[in-house]
């Protein structure tokens, strides 16, 4: 009689750990892609919203979530290595929700920007579910997990447009936005509560640095601030000289302090080394002139077409979001297939490549975007550079830093493409405004001005891309310490 052999051990335990590990994947998608569906939802929502509040401020309506996010980022990190991350996540989750609500009651437009500088928090979410992702997985899961999270941006391309037209189109108008923003994030907390174990990773009896937290929070928040009204204050003005000049100071005394705290905000020790500043400074610039560039792109395909006013290819959201599937495919396969290859395959290499393929579909952009066949061709060379990018930054980040660190390191990532992104996307519209015209108060823009929009970003992308010289070979994630044992 033939006896019925087990599995071994370690089989039975990949078995019971790999529906587990999914179901963590998928809550984390869900949480850190949040943070793009807002950014989509918000854009598309804004004319609306000024015509319904009677406002010329509509900036407001994106600008102080980005201040706030910037502001409570360095808090928030910190915390997370402190207090742990999943506890982190789970607050600035709750604090998200309350903002949402705020915002979905609000009556006056007043109390929409405070319910959307509020939710601005969940902002910080994107670091914190990187540094989850490197602790509670095993290794072999790693690599997968952070490709499959940066992949998810195509996914928000994929279903954006589309969920965004509903909504609009419906009889809730941006009200339905709101209260989907609001229900989106109740689902955040929900899945990061019972699904998302704590990482086992935290500084032990460590405490917060208020001090270099309220520095950097307000330099940065500062620069941010003082870029996106320059164009309204002027480059020269003294307006913008100041704020930029109580910037510097504020840096400057933030890296002073950090010097002789204990404990400080971002260790110096951490900072200084080559293969982390390194890494920081290529890949914000990168990744911060790649996100900037939906900016152009929205503005070029869905602005009407005016002659002697607009070049906008007048598409619907609709249409665009049809025409621009196989993008969205692109950046997700790319981004998948970048963490697999990851665990083989040297970084630098890999962002090397993605900066390369964006920097090549967007040059053939500026000349070439003038039909759905031009944006397909520009938009899958550079989504397969673009999901590569987005994939690898956190991966090269578990690279360099010890799993202790991973969770202000990620923050200082983020905070830095959080700058470049930010300072990007307004010399995108100051460039794109050089070759406009203003027709019954709206900003036109011609031809020239989206092709020298999709320059400004392919220059920035390539400043980025020669920084990936200076970057000393980290370890691939095979070979660095992360996860748990499988």
């Amino acid at each position: 009689m033939s006896q019925t052999q087990s599995a071994p051990p370690h089989v039975q335990e990949r078995s019971r750990t790999t529906p587990r590990n999914a179901i963590i994947v998928i809550a984390l998608l869900w949480t850190v892609q949040l943070v793009s569906i807002v950014a989509v939802l918000a854009g598309t929502s804004q004319a609306a919203i000024a015509i319904h509040f009677h406002t010329t401020q509509i900036a407001w309506f994106t600008l102080i979530s980005l201040l706030t996010g910037t502001f409570f980022l360095p808090f928030v990190v910190k915390g997370a290595a402190i207090f742990g991350k999943k506890r982190a996540l789970l607050a600035i989750t709750c604090l998200g929700l309350v903002g949402d609500l705020v915002a979905a009651l609000a009556t006056d437009y007043r109390t929409l920007l405070i319910g959307r500088g509020i939710a601005g928090v969940y902002a910080a979410a994107t670091p914190l579910t990187y540094a989850i992702t490197r602790d509670v997985f095993p290794p072999r899961w790693v690599g997968l997990a952070s490709g499959f999270l940066g992949g998810g941006a195509g996914l928000v391309a994929f279903g954006g447009p589309f969920l965004s037209g509903w909504l609009l189109d419906s009889r809730f108008g941006f009200h339905g936005v709101l209260w989907f923003l609001a229900i989106s994030t109740a689902v955040s907390a929900v899945l990061v509560a019972v699904f998302v174990p704590e990482s086992p990773v935290r500084m032990r009896g460590g405490r917060m640095d208020w001090t270099g937290a309220l520095l950097l929070g307000t330099g940065v928040t500062a620069v941010i601030y003082a870029v996106g009204e320059g164009s309204h204050w002027g480059w020269s003005s003294g307006k913008f000289i100041a704020y930029m000049s109580g910037a510097l100071v504020a840096l400057v005394a933030f890296v002073l302090v950090e010097r002789r705290v204990a404990e400080p905000l971002f260790p110096l020790s951490m900072t200084r080394r080559r293969p982390v500043w390194t890494v920081v400074l290529a890949t914000s610039i990168a990744a911060g002139s790649l996100s900037a560039v939906g900016i152009v792109i929205q503005l070029l395909v869905l602005m009407p077409r005016i002659p002697e006013v607009s070049a906008g290819l007048g598409w619907s959201a609709t249409h665009n979001a049809i025409v621009t599937i196989p993008i969205s495919a692109m950046i997700v396969l790319s981004a998948v297939g970048t963490g697999l290859a990851a665990r083989r395959v040297d970084t630098r290499i890999l962002l090397s490549t993605g900066t390369a393929f964006a920097v090549l579909g967007y040059g053939i952009g500026t000349q070439l975007h003038h039909s759905a066949a031009q944006i397909v061709e520009m938009g899958i060379i550079a989504g397969l550079g673009t999901g590569m990018v987005l994939a690898v930054v956190p991966i090269m980040i578990i690279g360099v830093v010890a799993p202790e660190e991973q969770a202000l390191a990620n923050g200082a990532q983020s905070l830095a493409q959080g700058v470049a992104q930010a300072v990007v996307s307004q010399l995108a519209f100051v460039v794109m405004a050089q070759n406009g015209r203003i027709l019954k108060g709206t900003q036109f823009y011609l031809d020239k001005g989206f092709t020298n929009g999709l320059w400004l970003v392919v220059g920035c992308c390539a400043f980025g891309g020669l920084f990936i010289v200076l970057i000393p070979r980290g370890k691939r994630l095979d070979e660095a310490n992360v996860g748990q044992a499988a």
